[in-house]
C-alpha cells in the first residue's frame, strides 16, 4: 500500500497540481471556488485553471509557503469538491508565479522575438490573483478623465468657522466643569 508522501507525485513544492475537476464548471467560477477552499489554509499565491482540452478538469495552485502546500496534500487528497473527488499531487516544476517572485523567470520568446509582458499593472489594489478571481477595479490606466479646475481662492484663505465654534464648546465644558 503506497502512502499518499510516495503518491504525491514527488518533492513538496509550494504549489499542487490538482486534478479530476469538475469540467462543466465555467473557469471563473471554478477559481473562486479553488481560491474560496485552499485560501483557508494559506495564503494563496497563484491559481491556474484553463479549459483548453489538455488542461480541463486540472488546476494548479501556488501557495506562499510549502508547509502550507504539505498540509493541503494531506487533507485534501481525495476531498470531494463540486461533486468529484479532487486528486492532488505536487507539481513537478517551480510556478512562473514562484519563479517572477525570485528572480529565477525567464521571459518567453515568442517565434517573431516579441516578448510577451506578463507584469502586474502598478497601482493596482490586491494581488494579481485576487483581481483576476473577485474581479477588482480596473487597472489605473483605464480610466480616463479630466480633473476639476482648482478654485481661485486658496483652502487657507477660507474661514474655518466650524473649528472656532467647537473650541467654544470644548472651553465651556472646562469652564462648567471647573466649578466643582
Amino acid at each position: 500500500m503506497a502512502s499518499k508522501a510516495q503518491k504525491s507525485g514527488g518533492t513538496p513544492n509550494q504549489t499542487l497540481y490538482i486534478s479530476n475537476l469538475n469540467e462543466k464548471i465555467k473557469k471563473d467560477d471554478l477559481r473562486r471556488q479553488l481560491y474560496v477552499l485552499f485560501s483557508t489554509y494559506g495564503p494563496v499565491l497563484d491559481i491556474v485553471a484553463l479549459k483548453t482540452s489538455k488542461m480541463r478538469g486540472q488546476a494548479h495552485i501556488t501557495f506562499r509557503d510549502i508547509q502550507t502546500a504539505i498540509q493541503v496534500l494531506r487533507q485534501l487528497d481525495d476531498f470531494e469538491f463540486l461533486g468529484r473527488p479532487m486528486r492532488i499531487q505536487y507539481a513537478k516544476g517551480k510556478s512562473e508565479f514562484i519563479s517572477k517572485l525570485d528572480g529565477t523567470f525567464k521571459i518567453p520568446v515568442m517565434d517573431t522575438g516579441k516578448s510577451v509582458a506578463t507584469e502586474p499593472v502598478a497601482g493596482e489594489k490586491g494581488t494579481a490573483l485576487q483581481q483576476s478571481v473577485f474581479g477588482g477595479a480596473p487597472p489605473a490606466a483605464a480610466s480616463t478623465g479630466t480633473k476639476r479646475a482648482r478654485d481661485e481662492e486658496e483652502e487657507a484663505d477660507a474661514p474655518m468657522e466650524e473649528e472656532e465654534e467647537e473650541e467654544d464648546e470644548a472651553d465651556m465644558e472646562m469652564d462648567e466643569s471647573d466649578d466643582d
